[in-house]
């Protein structure tokens, strides 16, 4: 089963890197292109996508597809690179360190808006200005499919009855599983966590038997439980999953927690660095507007049950916005748990 799980990540991660890449840095076969502000010729040569995580993860799928998407509107190919490490500091920084051309772009997940407080680095929102803000992928809980949890209430239960021993994989500090575990702790539960560097390698670790549960996403877990290698417990949210009726939103067994559950723990970005001139950064967005209309790229959200973000926060001062309430509610939220190094009175965070 393990070759079975390696080569589909493997098999998937390629099919889509090939298809991001294109012709190698060539314009997109057929593809239509943005259009251009008349103070650039942006872009003339292929753009590079930093993915901060590992591949197979749920950053990694969402950014490749809209990759594909993007690549289309621009006229451009794009090359998803992965550089994971540090809870997603790793990719964050070396965008930072690229050229301000605009042919660096960052596919950033949630852990940016945390960085700062869990002493990681120095980063934040504030240092990139927000292309889109493209997608959340619910979070759901899953154990093995030969696992002997079959209901959220076995594994809570368990986890209640043995603190610090039931094991779960996450991505690291700061990350939405280390959050959800934290919301967990403040509920009586005390899971024991073991850090990966992807939610693909947590999976892998899940159906391996090396731990008993993971905090997912749903689109990098489907095909697994649709395959029965997985099983799913719980929906991390206030309410249920259409596709699954029968599986219980976290709220339901964990009472008074419907308003830690209500926010969208995985908001997905396209930022570039601040210094990108703005010419630049208006043609990504007129491209970004475009490409979240592509069919297969809406499709795929579809298919994975993905919050499509685009569809509420459509201008920058509407994502700036959104990032603020974010970081501020999360921070805050792990800083009172006892699990943040810094407190986010440091940088100005107000409390919300």
């Amino acid at each position: 089963m393990f070759k079975k799980i390696l080569t589909g990540v493997l098999m998937t991660t390629l099919v889509l890197s090939t298809v991001a890449c294109g012709s190698g840095g060539g314009s997109v076969p057929n593809g239509s292109s943005a259009e251009k502000s008349a103070k650039t010729d942006y872009p003339t040569k292929a753009i590079t996508m930093i993915v901060p995580y590992g591949a197979g993860g749920t950053t990694d799928l969402v950014g490749r597809q809209f990759a594909q998407a993007l690549s289309k509107e621009l006229g451009q190919s794009i090359v998803v690179e992965n550089q994971a490490g540090a809870s997603g500091s790793v990719g964050c920084q070396a965008t930072l360190d690229a050229g301000n051309d605009g042919y660096t772009v960052l596919f950033a997940a949630e852990s940016l808006g945390t960085q700062r407080v869990m002493g990681i680095s120095e980063m934040s929102y504030a240092d990139f200005s927000p292309i889109a803000l493209v997608a959340n992928d619910p979070k759901v809980i899953v154990v093995a499919g030969n696992s002997k949890y079959n209901t959220i209430e076995d594994i809570l239960n368990d986890i209640k009855a043995n603190p610090g021993t039931i094991q779960m994989a996450y991505t690291g500090p700061g990350g939405s599983g280390h959050v959800q575990a934290l919301i967990m702790n403040k509920y009586g539960y005390e899971p024991a966590l073991t850090a990966y560097s992807s939610g693909s390698d947590g999976i892998v670790a899940v159906m391996g038997g090396q731990v008993e549960f993971t905090n997912s996403n749903y689109s990098t877990v489907k095909s697994y439980i649709e395959s029965g290698d997985l099983k799913m417990l719980a929906v991390c949210s206030t309410e249920r999953m259409e596709q699954y009726p029968d599986v219980s939103a976290l709220s339901e067994v964990m009472e008074g927690a419907e308003d830690y559950l209500s926010i969208p723990y995985t908001p997905l970005s396209l930022l570039v660095k601040n210094d990108v001139p703005e010419d630049v950064q208006e043609v990504l967005r007129s491209a970004a507007q475009k490409a979240e209309q592509n069919e297969d790229f809406k499709k795929f959200m579809d298919d994975n049950n993905i919050d499509k973000l685009y569809e509420t926060y459509k201008t920058v001062e509407d994502m700036n916005k959104f990032y603020s309430a974010w970081e501020s509610k999360v921070s805050w939220m792990l800083f009172d748990a006892g699990a943040a190094t810094n407190s986010p009175e440091d940088y100005g965070i107000a409390k919300p």
